[in-house]
């Protein structure tokens, strides 16, 4: 049974629902719908699935673009009822037609959808008595279709289902050997091959491809496979000749390892770490980025290419007035299509770049196109519009704030870093350590890293250099305790901030992913960071979806805690494929809240939207 529809506008303006269905909605279905769905441009899903508890949901919707107004249709999931998609597009075209924009109350409507409901659900109903009628027929042809009719055609339905006349009057409903469509037989199976008026039809069932041939085929293409494989792997070692290394008999002047000079001497640890360093980019990446982008505007040459785009303006302006005035999605699929393999080339996810482009089919389809505009400019526009939507933060993420908030209250302000292995979690702490410490923040880390061998001595080392405390207990310790200790030391001290170091771990690997959800449910941080490389392109999405996935189904809290953000590194090895800022973001709805741009404590930036929106269209 449906349970609710609801028409409203974009503006969030309630114009109509039904009072007939008045169902009271467990938990707020609408509302999480706008917040995850079509405010995270993925309004081109077929259906959103709702959770609450002693309640599911299933929510279908679509838009009306030229009037700006969507369409809700919500049921108890359990019922799958086949009848939505036609009652909201049924819906969708009654009610545009009594709209007014000056016009909020639509009682009149009321009668209208109890008849297109009725009509609906009868449709659904005959659907549904048709394909029962349709399935022993059906079944009975995929029993029968490899024996063989000895007759050239059947009048009639075949009563004895053995018959070897040529024609047979019978009224009964099983068939041996022919193929039936509205109750009469078109044909007879010869020898495998259906044959229809006396010819053969060899697109049918009776005559498809055999496997077993197709087994045998795949079966000799392997071994010759194989067969130049073993040559190719035969002849290889003939061909390369391992050189012998060339040793230099003098060492390297500059040295790599900085804990000693630093375990020696404390004092003269920070005079060095600002002469290298410097300033932090946190607080200057949008006069950076800001004159990168114009520098870009005014390239030489960039006249010309403005100028030869314009040359095919006037052939598309008359395609576009002489083609229909409202676009439809056949209209819309040749430029959606390049704007999603140019996001492929970037380094999108191919399943985010799909969906983004469904989506953006979704808000324009049905929309007028304004007067001496292309389509492709028209969708370019659109996918602009939604790229900065999605990596656009939808909350607060103002550390510095929240820092000073917590230690209004008594308490540090505590971060977990979490990610897979070889990232560069411990690195990227040490630059927001560093970053804090320029705000006149009191920083402690906590060497939380109790699996892997070294990951203690890294963080010290860091931790001496910039000259904070750090508070470790070793290895083959429980992460959770340790981080609990951590921020009781931190009390005691007056730290302001806890940056935690946990283990790298894979994100199927179930074990390490209890351990973490552990110490996240223990200690209850303000932040948890992902940190995640920016090139990874297509894992990320796997690596953050089973990041969230495992800590709410490993955590012991009816709430669980997830990923609140994401820090990405290796941001300068990228060049323009920036598309994993995109995915990570797509799929988590966690904002990027660092960038880590280089080797040293000032390489760490905020993410310039713009520019991030500007490198995925170009």
């Amino acid at each position: 049974m449906l349970e609710q529809l609801l028409i409203f506008t974009r503006g969030g303006l309630i114009l109509w629902t039904c009072k007939e269905l008045g169902n009271a909605l467990r938990g707020s279905p609408i509302d999480t719908l706008i917040r995850s769905c079509l405010l995270e441009e993925r309004s081109g899903a077929a259906s959103y699935n709702y959770d609450v508890t002693g309640a599911a949901y299933t929510l279908k919707w679509t838009f009306h673009n030229e009037l700006g107004l969507v369409f809700v249709a919500v049921y108890q999931r359990i019922l799958h009822l086949l009848y939505v998609d036609e009652l909201l597009a049924m819906v969708k075209r009654e009610f545009s037609e009594i709209y007014d924009p000056k016009k909020t109350v639509y009682n009149e409507f009321d009668d209208i959808f109890q008849q297109l409901r009725k009509e609906a659900e009868a449709r659904a109903e005959d659907i549904k008595k048709s394909k029962q009628v349709a399935k022993p027929v059906t079944n009975n042809l995929g029993k029968k279709q490899g024996q063989v009719q000895k007759g050239g055609t059947d009048g009639g339905n075949n009563k004895t289902g053995g018959s070897d006349s040529g024609n047979d009057g019978g009224d009964g409903d099983k068939v041996k050997g022919d193929v039936k469509e509205n109750g009469h037989s078109n044909g007879s199976i010869v020898n495998g091959v259906v044959q229809v008026n006396g010819k053969e039809n060899r697109n049918s069932v009776a005559g498809a491809f055999d496997v077993n041939k197709l087994q045998k085929l795949r079966a000799k293409g392997g071994k010759k496979a194989d067969t130049v494989v073993n040559k190719g792997s035969k002849a290889e070692p003939t061909k390369k000749i391992k050189k012998n290394r060339v040793w230099d008999d003098s060492p390297s002047e500059p040295k790599l390892d900085f804990t000693k000079p630093v375990s020696e001497n404390g004092n003269e640890n920070v005079t060095v770490v600002e002469a290298e360093q410097g300033d932090s980019m946190m607080d200057k990446e949008e006069i950076l980025s800001s004159d990168s982008e114009t520098e870009d505007d005014e390239e030489p040459g960039k006249d010309n290419k403005v100028e030869a785009k314009k040359k095919g303006w006037f052939s598309s302006m008359f395609q576009s007035i002489a083609g229909k005035a409202n676009l439809e999605k056949t209209d819309l699929e040749p430029a959606l299509k390049a704007l999603k393999d140019r996001l492929m080339t970037k380094n999108v996810a191919e399943e985010i770049a799909e969906k983004l482009c469904e989506s953006v089919a979704a808000c324009l389809e049905g929309k007028k196109l304004a007067s001496f505009t292309r389509i492709s400019s028209t969708v370019q526009a659109a996918m602009e519009e939604a790229l900065v939507r999605i990596l656009t933060p939808k909350r607060s993420i103002d550390i510095l704030r929240d820092v000073h908030a917590a230690k209004e209250q008594g308490k540090p302000y505590v971060v977990v870093f979490v990610g897979v292995n070889g990232v560069g979690k411990s690195t990227n702490l040490a630059k927001v350590a560093y970053w804090l410490l320029q705000h006149n923040i009191d920083v402690m880390m906590a060497a939380c890293d109790t699996f892997r061998s070294g990951a203690v001595e890294q963080l010290r080392t860091h931790a001496r250099r910039l000259q904070i405390p750090i508070f470790e207990k070793g290895y083959e310790k429980d992460p959770a305790i340790v981080a609990k200790e951590a921020i009781q030391e931190a009390n005691r001290n007056g730290s302001d901030v806890v940056l935690v170091d946990t283990a790298g771990r894979m994100q199927d690997n179930e074990p390490l992913m209890r351990a973490l959800s552990k110490l996240i449910y223990v200690n209850s941080p303000d932040l948890i960071l992902f940190v995640g490389e920016a090139l990874v392109g297509n894992d990320a999405v796997d690596q953050l979806s089973k990041f969230n996935q495992k800590l709410g189904d490993l955590s012991p809290s009816p709430n669980p805690r997830l990923i609140d953000g994401i820090l990405l590194t290796k941001f300068d090895t990228i060049d323009d494929k920036v598309g994993a800022a995109l995915s990570m973001v797509y799929i988590s709805g966690a904002p990027v809240m660092f960038v880590g741009c280089g080797q040293s404590y000032t390489d760490l930036k905020k993410l310039n939207v713009k520019s991030i929106v500007k490198t995925l269209l170009k």
